[in-house]
């Protein structure tokens, strides 16, 4: 396995990126983050039952477990293959980063949800976007499917995208899949609902640990990306966006979800966040952004294109401070 913050580590997490560009998550192969979920799920029926207080130690407990095995497993796993040859270990580990990482994947369920709006076909538009939230999109207007897919395509360029480089830069494959489990615990148990509130506390409480850099570099990067992208491509609304989400992002109900999202819709000059329903009960959001225009099904594509910047610069960023402290070495 390559250094933790090295070039050679640097150019394994390039070539996780190009993979991950070129083939994105074939359905034929294995994926870490399903056996990450079944265990969790198997451990969740097991263990969240009893007091409040039992419910919160056994939820700390999985959480280690997972986190730990999951890194442990991805390290023996990488250590076992070098032994048989030095560059299986190295496909291994590129091919565990790259399962790490969701470009492709979130730019594809942006499309398929924006396909079909433009078209007018809202009922498909409705069902792509409920492949990827938790809220209620039956009776969705335009508006409300855009706002939906740009909210997930915003928040998610930290979860899947920025903070798992960030990761593998530090760790490798080892550090990046235990980040993944960490992402993958708050996004089965890490809900304040009666049935998750004690068991998922530790899961939620980790994730928001681990996303708090990520996610204020992402909101950067992104403002920075916009900066560079071509007059007719530019965003309309670059100036004034850094001062508008410093002063909205502790608005959202996570402490790291608000930054992102508060940065796109200050970018685009649209109104993110408002009323969800979940299973029917109402949500609400802190308002994001100043609504200088109406949502439509153009701002999903802006988005991803801001999404693209977001993490290139990110990654450019990175690049930066790893070449830096090989120099002064």
């Amino acid at each position: 396995m390559a250094e933790p913050f090295s070039p050679a580590l640097l150019a394994l997490v390039l070539a996780a990126v190009v993979l991950d560009l070129a083939i994105g998550d074939p359905r034929r192969l294995p994926h870490p983050v399903v056996g990450i979920g079944a265990v969790i799920a198997r451990l969740e029926r097991a263990w969240n039952h009893g007091s409040p207080r039992a419910r919160r130690i056994r939820g700390a407990l999985m959480t280690a477990l997972v986190v730990a095995g999951s890194g442990l497993l991805a390290w023996a796993g990488i250590a076992l293959l070098e032994r048989v040859h030095a560059w299986l270990g190295w496909l291994a580990e590129g091919w565990l980063l790259a399962s790490c990482l969701a470009i492709r994947g979130l730019r594809d369920a942006a499309q398929a949800v924006a396909t079909p709006l433009a078209r007018g076909d809202l009922p498909a538009a409705r069902r792509a976007l409920s492949l990827i939230v938790g809220r209620d999109t039956e009776e969705l207007d335009e508006e409300g499917v855009t706002r939906g897919a740009v909210e997930t395509v915003a928040e998610n360029t930290v979860d899947g995208i920025t903070a798992p480089l960030l990761f593998a830069l530090l760790g490798g494959a080892p550090l990046a899949v235990a980040y993944k489990a960490v992402n993958t615990l708050d996004s089965m148990v890490g809900y304040r609902s009666e049935r998750y509130r004690d068991f998922g506390r530790a899961s939620a409480r980790l994730d928001d640990a681990a996303n708090w850099l990520p996610a204020r570099l992402t909101a950067l990067t992104l403002w920075l990306g916009a900066c560079c992208l071509a007059r007719g491509a530019r965003p309309p609304h670059v100036r004034g966006a850094l001062a508008a989400t410093r002063r909205e992002a502790p608005r959202h109900p996570s402490p790291n979800s608000g930054w992102p999202e508060a940065m796109v819709a200050n970018l685009l000059g649209v109104r993110l966040g408002g009323t969800n329903r979940y299973r029917g009960e109402v949500s609400e959001r802190a308002r994001l952004g100043t609504p200088r225009e109406p949502l439509r099904h153009a701002h999903i594509g802006a988005t991803v294109r801001l999404m693209h910047g977001g993490w290139l610069g990110f990654l450019a960023l990175l690049a930066a401070l790893v070449l830096l402290a090989e120099a002064l070495s």
